[in-house]
């Protein structure tokens, strides 16, 4: 394994950014303007708090004590919330409205960026703060709202297909499926030809009721040729495309293509049931590669794996656009150190070191042709194509009460309480309630 290296001091370079380029094309009028911090704020330093999600990659608090060496006068501690994202983001706007200092660097998902910016939850970054250019259009888009930037983009993600080659070759099959129906095939015929994978189920990827339904949902939607939300923002749920989406998600639970265990399934489940030959292809994040390669006994399927670009019905898939954004508290104090923070947790060096370390999806175009990095993670231009192919969820304020309403309606299907159509009929009425 090549040893980490953790980087120098670096900031992004300063001057005009051409942000604006990359604005969002919001869906849903702002309920107040943009938040910018008052002068002087940004001079401020001392101690913050990142808060964020559990780091399932144990390289977080590497980062942070890289940053705090070289930051002494002003030092980063990590407060780790629940690593359910809805429960995270749920804890993120309660310590907003509470106009609470406790939390200083938000580790906003990206589809956060139109609400928290919207609500003045977080501050728009200082003009010339950040050089946008080097990263990939996606995610500075993602963290851009109204021609401002809100967030540095630290990680994106693209779905990818997990499957095991060492079955692929037992079962005398040469290559992965790129469409649904070879999948099952290809299940079909691993489990009649290789013996120890009579067991296991052929799919699984990220069911529960959460944040994680509302990406696989979206996925086999555009994966039919259909969209959550067309071009202008508008609802388009209901078309027979979506409808056939949801309809094969439904088919798959039905036939036990998908174990009715996926229904409980969040990220870390799905990876774990993945490592311990539970099932034969998964869908999910690019973290899951440095986990399930590991030699430490964690892992069944370390070697015997390979990944590629998620199916769809008739050819490749289209991924829900994933990742995180590093925001600042609106009503944080420390400002001054909070800008050191992202800009050194954004920096090429510093991402670099945590893919070598995690394979976490880094942000930054160069190091997707980075010949240390690709020897390491051959993947590396699959997951290119997928984020850059990918779709993102729908940029509007009231994202909570949007990703609520998918996730109830595609759970009502996938238990068998509505049909397709009637879930995404009803869906259709209530996203054209929330999305003006």
């Amino acid at each position: 394994m090549t040893q980490s290296r953790f980087p120098r001091r670096t900031a992004l370079a300063a001057g005009a950014t051409g942000v604006a380029a990359f604005a969002a094309a919001c869906n849903s009028s702002s309920s107040g303007s943009p938040s910018s911090a008052a002068p002087g704020e940004y001079d401020e330093i001392g101690p913050i708090v990142l808060a964020s999600g559990k780091d399932t990659s144990g390289n977080l608090q590497n980062q942070i004590d890289a940053f705090n060496k070289a930051n002494p006068d002003g030092t980063a501690k990590l407060l780790e919330l629940p690593d359910n994202a809805d429960q995270q983001r749920q804890q993120m706007i309660q310590n907003a409205q509470n106009k609470s200092d406790a939390y200083t660097v938000l580790s906003m998902d990206v589809v956060w960026t139109a609400e928290f910016a919207a609500n003045q939850y977080v501050d728009a970054l200082p003009d010339g703060a950040f050089d946008t250019s080097p990263f990939l259009p996606a995610t500075v888009d993602s963290a851009t709202y109204f021609g401002k930037l809100y967030g540095a983009p630290v990680a994106s993600d693209g779905a990818l297909l997990y499957y095991r080659a060492d079955w692929f070759e037992k079962a005398g099959i040469d290559a992965p499926p790129t469409t649904w129906d070879e999948l099952k095939q290809q299940g079909e015929q691993i489990k009649a030809k290789v013996p120890e994978a009579k067991k296991a189920a052929i799919y699984g990827g990220q069911f529960q009721k959460y944040e994680g339904l509302t990406c696989n949902f979206a996925e086999f939607v555009n994966g039919a040729g259909g969209a959550v939300v067309d071009d202008q923002g508008k609802p388009t749920v209901n078309s027979a495309e979506a409808i056939a989406g949801l309809q094969q998600m439904v088919d798959w639970f039905k036939d036990g293509t998908i174990p009715k265990a996926a229904l409980t399934w969040q990220e870390e489940q799905s990876r774990n049931a993945f490592q311990q030959e539970q099932i034969m292809f998964l869908r999910n994040w690019p973290y899951v590669y440095a986990l399930a390669e590991k030699s430490d006994g964690s892992s069944k399927v370390n070697g015997k794996f390979k990944v590629a670009p998620i199916p769809g019905k008739t050819g490749a898939g289209v991924s829900t656009l994933g990742g995180h954004n590093y925001a600042i508290n609106k009503y944080a104090k420390n400002k001054g150190t909070a800008l050191k923070f992202l800009q050194y947790m954004s920096a090429d060096d510093t991402m670099k070191a945590n893919l070598l370390a995690t394979s976490t999806a880094p942000t930054r175009s160069d190091l997707y042709s980075d010949s240390e990095l690709t020897a390491k993670f051959p993947y590396l231009p699959v997951l290119l194509q997928s984020i850059q192919k990918a779709k993102p969820r729908p940029k509007v304020v009231k994202y909570g009460d949007v990703t609520a309403a998918i996730q109830d309606a595609a759970y009502s299907a996938l238990q068998g309480q509505k049909s397709a159509s009637d879930a995404l009929n009803d869906l259709q009425t209530k996203l054209q309630g929330l999305i003006s």
